[in-house]
């Protein structure tokens, strides 16, 4: 049976200033500083920025005005609409420059922490029901054995962490990638969370993939646009890849000392997502360390960050954590991170028989055309030389050869043994002592 997973409830749009869930002076101030740093002056365009619907943008920009702040200039904008424009009063200048020495943060109202928890709960990635024809449709272009779909479809099922180990060169990447691929639906990332008095930009377009949405026709009655609340983005579902470039502290929020603003540790920035972390044990932290710091989050569904005054605070935990290795778990884990982690999948070399189907499938994809005189010489000669030991990079790294040797040389496209020891001689450096 093809189980879909239930559609992700969307946040709703707030209808007041109140729903918004933040204190007003945070409004106001972010309404100010958005008017003096954009120069924006009608209350559409104020509600695009503030992610707003217009109504309640309105009520904001009528607030600043009881107090001041804000004043109508007076002027209809004919391009517009006939729209009323609106600027700050000097007061409202005055108010706008002090809350900018506070926080340059500006734009898009954000969304209290707590709100977010619960929008994270509606959209989890454990609440995802992938079937194995998803998997299999997204690791198509793998050739992978039997059991290895088996393991990891119930892995993935769960949202909760995967340890994949190998020798390398045999796909664990492409595997995390066909994960992320087969998963495939969206959710609503916020572009900024509020806590203690603090603005956490989460949106990274580097990170987040916009999701394609139909543009409202201005002239229909029934719009979509303010169906949700427009301080989310709704994204695809995120990834983060992170290799032996990953460091503790980038598992930290970062503070922006100048602009005096926070941004998403990575980890919260793939809520709802994946994370990968590729090559563990490349890192300059050891292994154990990198995976101390996520006990508490595997297990309970939650993070601890810190803000610079020290204070430290909950964020939902909501991602399926993949760790691809090339050790074996028992050289750089004890047996307590070991139990942290839910499911342990060995990613094996592939079998002569595997490794000849991949060669003839990216034989074909390239146009080389198969010999069999030099298949059976790299299998009964060169083969040998490394004790039968196949790799899932072999073939691709061995028929690129073929093909730049013979581009080289100026002959058709064409196997042969003298042009497998060529290529094969690429693949490995050979021991030997430099003399220096």
């Amino acid at each position: 049976m093809n189980m879909q997973s239930a559609p992700v409830l969307d946040p709703p749009a707030p209808k007041g200033l109140d729903d918004t869930g933040l204190p007003v002076v945070v409004m106001r101030d972010i309404l100010l500083k958005t008017m003096f740093r954009r120069n924006v002056e009608q209350v559409t365009e104020l509600a695009k920025v503030l992610a707003l619907p217009v109504p309640v943008t309105q009520e904001l920009v009528d607030l600043c005005r009881t107090q001041r702040l804000v004043e109508a200039t007076g002027t209809l904008h004919a391009n517009s609409g006939g729209e009323m424009g609106y600027q700050l009063s000097d007061a409202g200048k005055a108010r706008a420059m002090d809350a900018l020495s506070q926080s340059e943060y500006y734009g898009a109202l954000p969304v209290p922490l707590e709100d977010y928890g619960e929008q994270v709960k509606r959209q989890s990635i454990r609440n995802i029901q992938i079937t194995r024809d998803q998997l299999t449709g997204a690791m198509g272009h793998l050739i992978l054995p039997p059991d290895l779909l088996d393991q990891l479809g119930p892995a993935v099922g769960a949202g909760r962490s995967i340890l994949m180990y190998g020798p390398p060169g045999n796909g664990k990447s492409s595997i995390s990638n066909g994960i992320r691929d087969a998963i495939g639906d969206q959710i609503f990332v916020p572009r900024a969370v509020f806590y203690s008095g603090q603005v956490i930009t989460v949106f990274d377009p580097i990170v987040h993939t916009v999701a394609e949405e139909l543009e409202d026709d201005p002239t229909q009655l029934r719009r979509t646009s303010n169906r949700y609340d427009r301080r989310y983005v709704k994204c695809e579902r995120p990834t983060v890849v992170t290799g032996g470039e990953l460091s503790l502290d980038m598992l930290d929020l970062v503070y922006n000392a100048t602009s005096r603003t926070y941004q998403a540790p990575l980890q919260l920035k793939s809520t709802g997502g994946v994370f990968i972390v590729d090559d563990l044990g490349r890192q300059k932290e050891p292994p154990q360390a990198l995976i101390n710091r996520w006990i508490v989050p595997l297990e309970e569904s939650k993070d601890i960050l810190a803000l610079q005054s020290g204070e430290k605070f909950e964020v939902p935990f909501d991602t399926l954590v993949i760790f691809s290795t090339n050790f074996h778990p028992n050289e750089i884990f004890d047996k307590a991170a070991l139990r942290r982690i839910f499911f342990k999948i060995k990613i094996d070399g592939p079998t002569q028989k595997d490794f000849l189907k991949i060669f003839a499938m990216v034989a074909k994809k390239k146009n080389l055309p198969l010999s069999e005189e030099a298949l059976v010489y790299l299998i009964k000669q060169k083969y040998p030389t490394i004790n039968n030991v196949y790799a899932n990079y072999q073939p691709v790294f061995l028929i690129d050869q073929i093909l730049s040797i013979c581009d080289f040389e100026g002959i058709p496209y064409q196997m042969t043994p003298e042009l497998v020891d060529r290529a094969w001689a690429n693949m490995f450096v050979k021991d030997e002592k430099i003399v220096k």
